[in-house]
């Protein structure tokens, strides 16, 4: 074998080397471990506590994510009737790195059900009353709190815990033109998406609104529940009224199988920008108007099975001290996931080019094509 053939040998295998080093590093690098806005600047939010996540660990089971539970935007102010003040949680959330779909259930409780990828916790649409205290009748926190969010559509509950019950709209800026990014996690390990998605479950049919298959029902007194049960006198809840509109408790919302494009967890098994080979997500559901829609994040199941030490008064956990630290931001460019823009990530787009959206649709717009080429170019080196 001539020097020069033994050399492109010995360069081909090198390549190879280099690539499948790169592709291992990328599996490793799923987006519950980077999709994170850690603070690396020791920035501050409201009343000078440190904003967004402080920390990201991970090892090869889970994901372990440490904040503060305030974020970097302008909070507030809120309605004089509001019961805190956002305070430090020191937040320690453990996801799992792989979602587990559930076979039995679990029905989202009081408190935190997910964290954000700020590291502000979000909670579920109720706000712990119900009509008489019986428990059965109960309020929907973004209609019965109100003028008590602010305009990030949150507020601080009687623990200083800052959280949402809607989709905040401060976290990032949303356009109609592309699939939304990844706002958070639940406690199940499935990423939650903003209202944008693609038309297809496949990638394909451009950007749409994601809509959801629940819808108010249509009554104008309260005695029976979605599910048919008729009620006693003495569990009826109010008549529809303007104090008490419909929508005003959760029990006024129905879940009709292919109204929209969500199942009954607000999630749907899809291609995204994010997870090219499709992942099941959840969708922050919101109407034509932009006015965010039942139920808001998930509900009122997680799909998978929940990490326990998260929820309630939990959320507080330590990662062990094996686990590996993750650092810093994001780049939609790296489409292999090596923390680095550079010629794979090219090969990668270039074999993608004029298809549908996916890995390699970096504006996600749902095409892949010369404005991916121009933001990777742009992009070329290392992550920052």
């Amino acid at each position: 074998m001539s020097r020069t053939t033994s050399t492109v040998a010995s360069f081909a295998t090198l390549t190879a080397f280099v690539l499948s080093c790169a592709s291992a590093y990328g599996q490793d690098l799923q987006p519950v471990i980077t999709e994170w806005v850690i603070n690396t600047t020791g920035q501050t939010g409201w009343n000078g506590i440190t904003a967004n996540v402080q920390q990201i660990k991970y090892d090869t089971t889970f994901v372990y994510v440490k904040s503060a539970g305030v974020p970097s935007y302008t909070v507030g102010p809120w309605s004089d009737g509001n019961p805190g003040q956002p305070t430090n949680q020191n937040w320690g959330f453990k996801l799992p790195r792989t979602a587990t779909m559930a076979t039995t259930y679990t029905t989202s409780s009081l408190g935190q059900v997910g964290v954000m990828v700020n590291g502000v916790v979000f909670y579920n649409p109720t706000d712990a009353m119900s009509w008489q205290n019986l428990n059965i009748w109960h309020q929907n926190a973004f209609v019965s709190i109100g003028i008590g969010l602010d305009a990030c559509g949150g507020h601080p509950g009687p623990s200083g815990a800052y959280h949402n019950h809607p989709r905040p709209k401060c976290i990032y800026t949303e356009t109609t033109t592309a699939h939304s990014k990844i706002i958070g996690y639940g406690f199940d390990g499935i990423p939650v998406y903003g209202p944008y998605g693609y038309n297809g479950t496949d990638g394909s049919g451009g950007i749409d609104r994601i809509r959801s298959s629940y819808r108010k029902r249509t009554m104008t007194q309260r005695t029976s529940l979605p599910n048919g049960t008729q009620l006693q006198p003495n569990q009826y809840g109010p008549a529809v009224s303007a104090t008490y509109p419909l929508g005003y408790f959760i029990e006024d919302f129905e879940y009709v199988a292919g109204l929209g494009d969500l199942d009954q967890f607000n999630g749907r098994t899809a291609v995204t920008p994010d997870y090219p080979s499709g992942i099941y997500a959840y969708y922050t559901t919101m109407d034509t108007a932009g006015v965010a829609e039942y139920p808001y994040f998930f509900g009122p199941q997680y799909r998978g099975v929940v990490t326990a030490g998260n929820t309630q008064m939990g959320g507080h956990i330590t990662a062990p001290t094996s686990a590996t630290t993750f650092c810093c931001t994001p780049c939609a460019q790296d489409i292999t996931g090596d923390r680095i823009v550079d010629g794979t990530d090219m090969s990668a787009l270039l074999a993608g080019w004029g298809t549908i959206g996916g890995g390699a649709d970096i504006n996600r717009d749902g095409q892949v094509g010369g404005s991916d080429l121009t933001e990777l170019i742009a992009a070329w080196g290392n992550c920052s």
